[in-house]
C-alpha cells in the first residue's frame, strides 16, 4: 500500500511540475515583450523568471518529500537525527539538479520520490535550456544580431530570408 501512495504522490508531482513548467514557459514567452522594457532586461526577466520556475517546482517536491514522511509515513530519512522542513527543501534541491551529496537520503519508499524527482528535474532542466536558446534566438533577431537578416511573423516564428546570392543562384536553377 505504501507503494501505491508514493506512486500516486510522483503522479502528481510530475504532473504538477510539468503543467507549472509549460505554463511558466508559455507566460515568459509572451510577457516581457509585450512590457516595453529595455532589450536587455527582457532577457534578465526571462532568466529570473525561469529560475523562480524551477524554485517553485523544487519546493513542490520538497513538500512531497514532507507529505511523504510525516502525513503518509511511507518513508524516513537516514543521515541525520531529525529531519525538519529545511531538510525536505535542501534535499529537494540536491536531489532536482542532481547533486546528490549523499548526507540526507530517503529510505523505503521514498527511494522513488527521489529517483522520479532526478529524472523530472534533468528534463525540466534541459527544457528550461531549449527555451532559453530559442528566446535569445528571438532575442538577437529582433535587436539585429545574427547578422543574418529574418523576418518576424505575428505569432514570432522567424524565418531567415536567404541572402541575395542564394536566391540568384535558386532563380537560375529554376526550370
Amino acid at each position: 500500500m505504501d507503494f501505491l501512495i508514493a506512486v500516486a504522490i510522483v503522479i502528481v508531482l510530475v504532473g504538477g511540475t510539468v503543467l507549472f513548467h509549460y505554463e511558466g514557459l508559455r507566460f515568459l514567452s509572451i510577457g516581457p515583450w509585450s512590457m516595453k522594457v529595455n532589450p536587455r532586461m527582457e532577457m534578465q526577466i526571462i532568466i529570473l523568471g525561469v529560475f523562480v520556475l524551477h524554485l517553485v517546482e523544487v519546493a513542490a517536491w520538497g513538500v512531497g518529500y514532507w507529505f511523504g514522511d510525516v502525513v503518509t509515513n511511507i518513508g524516513d530519512f537516514g543521515g541525520r537525527g531529525t529531519i525538519e522542513f529545511v531538510d525536505y527543501m535542501y534535499f529537494s534541491v540536491e536531489t532536482y539538479t542532481s547533486l546528490g551529496y549523499g548526507d540526507v537520503y530517503p529510505l523505503d519508499d521514498l527511494r522513488l520520490l527521489a529517483g522520479i524527482e532526478c529524472l523530472n528535474g534533468l528534463l525540466l532542466l534541459g527544457w528550461s535550456a531549449s527555451f532559453t536558446f530559442l528566446q535569445m534566438q528571438l532575442y538577437w533577431v529582433r535587436h539585429g544580431k545574427t547578422g543574418e537578416p529574418a523576418e518576424i511573423d505575428d505569432d514570432d516564428h522567424v524565418e531567415l530570408r536567404p541572402r541575395r546570392r542564394e536566391r540568384r543562384r535558386a532563380a537560375r536553377l529554376r526550370p
